[in-house]
């Protein structure tokens, strides 16, 4: 960090949203064709991986999961209904919900997608102890944020 007359001037990578930014930006890059060949973009897999760790789940359910709203959720969950990866269906509870549910295919996608951790872990060059405290250390930042803005 740059200091001059007691301020803290800002040096670009200094910021941690920069660092994390970046990171996000190199990680998508080789996500992209792992991804590809499971013919999934990054956030749908998000979803998707919030899928296969619990089927039928509510709009809302998946959107807390991803911190996503459901006007950003909803137009993926339709681009992955007409891939024939899930359905959506009204709650027979309460027809202003919309359940989730994993069709035959994309229980079927899970294990295609098996390598792309793997890959990922190589890549990082990496143990999966290092990303796991890296991932817990982000979520706990996140979490401290998140908290403070309500």
């Amino acid at each position: 960090m740059d200091i001059k007359d007691n301020r803290v001037i800002p040096v670009l990578n200094d910021q941690l949203c920069f660092a994390v930014y970046s990171l996000s930006l190199a990680i998508s890059k080789v996500y992209r064709p792992l991804l590809k060949q499971l013919d999934l973009t990054y956030p749908q897999y998000l979803v998707m991986l919030v899928l296969w760790e619990g089927d039928q789940l509510s709009v809302s359910e998946i959107g807390e999961k991803l911190f996503l709203d459901s006007a950003t959720l909803t137009p993926l969950l339709k681009r992955l209904e007409v891939s024939g990866l899930l359905s959506r269906e009204r709650s027979s509870r309460d027809e202003r919900q919309v359940i989730i549910c994993l069709t035959t295919a994309g229980k079927q996608l899970r294990a295609q997608a098996g390598q792309v951790m793997e890959t990922m872990l190589c890549a990082m060059g990496c143990s999966i102890e290092e990303v796991q405290g890296l991932r817990d250390r982000l979520n706990g930042l996140r979490n401290h944020l998140v908290m403070n803005l309500d």
